[in-house]
């Protein structure tokens, strides 16, 4: 078993299947730092050498999910001078956490209580699902500081909410609060601040009743979906389901049906409660 990381921004919680990993810097409204960054990097080892784990929640602290950027560094690297190199390379390892992230072999939910601007608002949408507080708030706020969008969000905005609204939302750099993302797609649920950690969890577990294999496979296809012809996509759905349709998952869920008990899955039944401390 993989031991668990020193994080250096954040907080891991392990709680059975589930993980959550929790930005620790919510008195400077949890920055994009390169030691968040770096945390991420070392959850997902843990992640990849734990199968046992089934689904990845992450979070914010002190009602900040991640406000973006450190912006104060940005002004000690201008400082010091650091020129577009500098840039491009820091930017590329933060493109290799990206699809780290988009080819995770499990469920990833975002709960989001306060700001998700810049950065932050394009973690949030490399999750499967988006769970939201009342106080959230989403911003492509990099045009305000004369950037353009990164950490994904050019790629996954207009898939969330087509390319005109995707361009009047960045370009504009304008606060988008609960009520709009929800509209939008960009949030799945909407919570009360206290109840969003746990409502979280609940979806969690439901998630946990699936095949991990054959939802780490479907997650990354979908994702593929958009930019690939119907006659690839059906060669890697083939190819995709020989293999889901040989795990113990789809073996085990062939014989509840046929002796007719219940399926691990369903999602109408009610989330099971949480283990309890011992």
């Amino acid at each position: 078993m993989a031991d668990e990381p020193n994080l250096r921004a954040s907080r891991l919680r392990i709680d059975g299947p589930v993980a959550e990993l929790s930005h620790a810097r919510g008195n400077v409204r949890n920055p994009m730092s390169e030691e968040l960054r770096r945390d991420y990097g070392e959850v997902l080892d843990l992640i990849d050498a734990r199968p046992e784990l089934r689904v990845l929640v992450i979070t914010g602290s002190a009602g900040s999910f991640c406000a973006g950027g450190d912006i104060r560094r940005m002004q000690q690297r201008l400082h010091d001078g650091r020129g577009p190199e500098e840039m491009h390379q820091r930017m590329q390892r933060a493109n290799r956490l990206l699809h780290r992230l988009r080819e995770l072999e499990l469920p990833l939910i975002a709960a989001i209580d306060g700001p998700a601007y810049g950065a932050g608002f394009g973690l949030a949408l490399m999750a499967d699902f988006v769970l939201a507080s009342t106080r959230a708030t989403f911003s492509a706020s990099f045009a305000r500081l004369g950037a353009i969008p990164d950490f994904g969000l050019l790629y996954t905005l207009p898939r969330r909410v087509g390319m005109a609204r995707a361009k009047e939302i960045v370009l504009s750099a304008r606060r988008i609060d609960v009520h709009e993302a929800q509209d939008l797609g960009l949030a799945y649920a909407v919570h009360e601040p206290e109840q969003l950690l746990p409502a979280a969890h609940a979806l969690a577990r439901k998630l946990c009743d699936g095949p991990r294999e054959a939802a780490g496979m479907t997650r990354r296809l979908l994702d593929q979906s958009f930019e690939t012809d119907f006659g690839t996509m059906c060669q890697l759905e083939a190819q995709a389901q020989a293999i889901a349709m040989h795990t113990p998952y789809h073996i085990d869920a062939v014989a509840r049906f046929v002796e007719r008990r219940p399926l691990r899955l369903d999602w109408d039944a009610p989330a099971p409660a949480p283990a309890k401390e011992p």
